[in-house]
């Protein structure tokens, strides 16, 4: 048997990182058993439909390298992959069921349907859902009230007694009493769409699905498509439902966890192959030491028995540390064209840099490549050797148990050593330049002893008269790559405004 599975979005929001982990399992399942992989967009859903929430789903897929097989724009012998290009196939498959018996026309005016909801909800022990009314209209009576104009719907007979069950590749044998699922739903609306479970069922079987890979919270509505298989005379693939994502509170993963959607990760500056590697793992496990798979390794050794039953914990600070990871495996030359942009965007380079600018990120580059987590660290990083920052906040300038007046002391101290520094190296002359910084550590070091400070205390206003901030580079190669001489201005100007202060 020909592995077929699929990746079945509805196009009414962003990409997130539970249904992403869905099309990697089923990308890569498919990959591993040499098979084909099936996109389907299934928007039947009209009202939330939109093409922004359509090119997400598209512009996801090229940045993952997830590349599918079969689907929109990629036709195979099962189109069209866009359900509401199939309107028609579900109104023929939905008759074929009224013809069968299996289904019925429903003339049920939403007026009813809200009186007979409105009752039930005054005796809630007792029978919930639709009231099966229209289900004993013989053909006849249907036909004719069809053919008189009547708005309908068609519904599934849903088997009064017995229960239905299915087999999960992690769950084993689960089912539900018949009598506990949707009494009789809706599986054709009035206007000839089909709902969510009439078109899922008809195109994984017309598509040759083999393998369902979804949620877990997919598994109340397994039943009912069993049901629809055997209505139809149809043999149901092969179900595994993936443990939920869970955030480290215990809950499914949310906006209030955290970013969620794939392209605020892709904003934020995270690498495609670290968020594919670090998703990968949520719920799949190799063995119980190895953390770190190209797509490649992925798609030859991914199998559904080493997924875990158990729900899966996104944590971010595990991704941060897996992109971080990556963009330091990342070829020097690949990672700087990745990088520049990012500075010419956000204003800090000119686009493309100038030499002098390139001569400066060439210099940093080393220093600030083993600190990056994010891509987007770049810019606050590094925006003071391109632009003045100004003096930035005092109170971030004055270390723990002092006052502006102590900081000011402690700044001219730092000023008299970094003053009688010997001249920076050249740029490109990393073991003189390597020389240099361990040269002018040691000296504050060794200050900081004799003045019975803390190397912290003796630094921290230092490094905010170079940089502004507390998010920099390494002090002493900070003070290198922006010159002495400029460093020793902005000391000054912070001297300055802490005695005013002070």
């Amino acid at each position: 048997m020909s592995v077929r599975v699929r990746y079945a979005p509805s196009p009414t929001g962003l990409q997130h990182i539970g249904g992403v982990r869905t099309a990697l399992f089923n990308y890569f399942f498919a990959r591993s058993q040499g098979g084909s992989f099936i996109l389907r967009v299934e928007d039947t859903d009209r009202e939330r439909s939109t093409e922004e929430a359509l090119q997400d789903l598209f512009d996801t897929l090229e940045w993952l390298g997830i590349d599918y097989d079969e689907g929109p724009g990629r036709d195979g012998d099962c189109g069209p992959y866009v359900q509401s290009e199939r309107a028609a196939i579900y109104r023929e498959k939905a008759a074929e069921l009224v013809d069968a018996g299996e289904a019925y026309p429903c003339f049920c005016s939403g007026e009813r349907l809200d009186a007979l909801r409105a009752e039930q909800q005054k005796n809630p022990k007792g029978h919930q859902g639709y009231d099966r009314h229209c289900r004993d209209l013989t053909p006849g009576e249907a036909r004719r009230r069809i053919a008189g104009g009547e708005s309908h719907v068609i519904r599934l007979k849903v088997p009064l007694e017995g229960k239905t069950s299915f087999d999960d590749v992690l769950l084993g044998r689960t089912g539900r009493k018949n009598s506990d699922i949707n009494p009789d739903p809706v599986i054709l609306k009035s206007d000839g769409f089909p709902t969510y479970h009439l078109a899922n069922v008809i195109d994984d079987h017309m598509m040759g699905i083999t393998h369902i890979m979804r949620a877990q919270e997919w598994i109340p509505s397994g039943p009912l498509h069993v049901l629809l298989y055997k209505a139809f005379g149809w043999e149901p693939p092969q179900y595994c439902h993936l443990p939920m994502v869970m955030g480290k509170d215990g809950q499914k993963l949310s906006k209030r966890h955290g970013a969620t959607a794939v392209a605020e990760f892709r904003k934020a500056g995270y690498l495609p192959e670290a968020l594919m590697n670090y998703v990968s793992l949520l719920g799949w496990s190799y063995d119980d030491s190895r953390e770190f798979f190209s797509r490649d390794d992925l798609c030859r050794l991914f199998s559904l028995e080493k997924i875990n039953k158990s729900p899966a914990v996104f944590d971010y600070r595990k991704l941060d540390w897996f992109n971080g990871q990556y963009i330091r495996m990342k070829d020097p030359e690949q990672l700087k064209a990745i990088l520049l942009p990012i500075l010419a965007a956000d204003g800090i380079t000119s686009d493309p840099p100038s030499d002098a600018e390139r001569d400066i990120f060439d210099g940093a580059f080393p220093i600030i490549r083993e600190r990056l987590k994010l891509l987007n660290d770049i810019s606050p990083m590094l925006r003071f050797l391109f632009t003045d920052p100004g003096i930035g906040s005092l109170d971030d300038a004055i270390p723990k148990k002092m006052d502006a007046s102590g900081a000011s002391d402690v700044l001219a101290r730092s000023r008299e050593l970094l003053a009688s520094a010997p001249a920076v190296p050249a740029l490109d002359d990393e073991a003189a330049s390597a020389a240099w910084d361990e040269e002018r550590e040691a000296e504050f070091r060794s200050r900081a002893e004799s003045d019975g400070l803390k190397i912290g205390a003796l630094m921290q206003p230092l490094r905010l008269a170079v940089t502004a901030s507390r998010v920099s580079p390494p002090l002493f190669p900070a003070i290198r790559l922006l010159g002495v001489e400029e460093s020793l201005r902005r000391v000054d100007r912070l001297i300055q405004a802490l005695k005013s202060a002070g």
